[in-house]
């Protein structure tokens, strides 16, 4: 047995066939079945069900899957640590944020973090939701993800965060269109416009559907969509006001902006960075969660900074109950 037909064994499991398997390892398809194949005849088992073009894990393989997951895990984590003890300031950093987040954020922000660190490599990627980020943290695909604190509440895994500044929601729309007055706008205010939302696989949108049920909007959709840039760019055509997160590069657009708020106070959400506990962090994670932090503070000048009281504090990370 060896860790390369282990690694097979869980791509298969999780991609349902042996193309998309084959596709995501770059190994060719007949050498791939082969260390199925071979795995099974080892193991004295079989770990998959052949039906039609899909296979799906039997019993036996399902109860194997956690097992193998957890070897590879830890065969990446000794990877990791030995990797620091080569050069603790060189290396790979895996980072996961929402497009939003990628867009108005990392896109400037990335060029001062290779200025600090130009030995590190990024390997950035986009969120599909809560539970894929979940799953890559445990196992190894990434480092470090970047969402709403809200999404750890319900979580079970071990996960260490990292606070960043409060998002605030933003109405955005045309020059013309008359968004609130002093700059905000209550959320019951937006029933007279039709609005362009994110889609609602994102957390920041389960959060603006949420203050719109306890301010009793039922809001007028025109549009939902995962690109950030495509419902600014309409709002700019003025074709209806966007509502999105204050990391939004509003900027780039000739759009009026308004605070968006509730009995006068506004709608907000805590970011974090968060990690695997039991996977190690380099050094330069933890500085990129600093740096990131104070980049954001500095540049987003509407975003709530949470409250600290030492230097000390600023470095502790959180650790989220089991």
């Amino acid at each position: 047995m060896n860790f390369r037909h282990l690694r097979t064994f869980v791509t298969v499991a999780e991609e349902g066939t042996v193309s998309k398997a084959a596709l995501r390892l770059h190994v060719a398809q007949p050498a791939l079945s082969r260390q199925i194949n071979d795995l099974e005849v080892e193991l004295g088992i079989r770990l998959f069900d052949r039906v039609r073009k899909r296979l799906l894990l039997t019993g036996e393989g399902d109860r194997l899957l956690v097992d193998c997951r957890s070897i590879l895990s830890a065969v990446d984590s000794l990877s990791e640590r030995a990797q620091l003890l080569r050069r603790p300031d060189a290396g790979v950093l895996k980072v996961a944020a929402t497009p939003q987040m990628i867009d108005g954020v990392f896109s400037t922000f990335l060029h001062r973090y290779a200025t600090r660190f130009p030995n590190v490599q990024i390997k950035l990627s986009d969120l599909v939701g809560p539970a894929d980020l979940f799953a890559k943290l445990e196992s190894g695909e990434l480092h470090l993800g970047i969402g709403l604190l809200r999404s750890l509440e319900a979580e079970t895994h071990e996960i260490e965060s990292f606070p960043l500044p409060s998002v605030e929601f933003l109405a955005a729309g045309h020059a013309s269109v008359p968004l609130g007055s002093a700059g905000n706008i209550e959320v019951a205010d937006l029933a007279r416009f039709q609005l362009l939302l994110l889609a609602s696989s994102f957390e920041v949108r389960k959060s603006f559907d949420d203050a719109c049920r306890v301010a009793a909007l039922k809001p007028r959709i025109f549009m939902e969509s995962r690109l950030s840039h495509t419902l600014l760019a309409l709002a700019e055509a003025g074709h209806g006001v966007a509502i999105g997160p204050s990391t939004l590069p509003i900027h780039r657009y000739r759009l009026r902006v308004a605070r968006v708020v509730h009995q006068g106070k506004p709608l907000q959400e805590p970011l974090t960075v968060m990690w695997n506990s039991h996977r190690p962090l380099p050094r330069y994670a933890r500085d990129f969660c600093e740096l990131l932090d104070a980049y954001m503070r500095e540049v987003f000048t509407n975003l709530q900074a949470p409250a600290r009281t030492s230097s000390r504090t600023a470095r502790r990370v959180r650790a989220h109950r089991r």
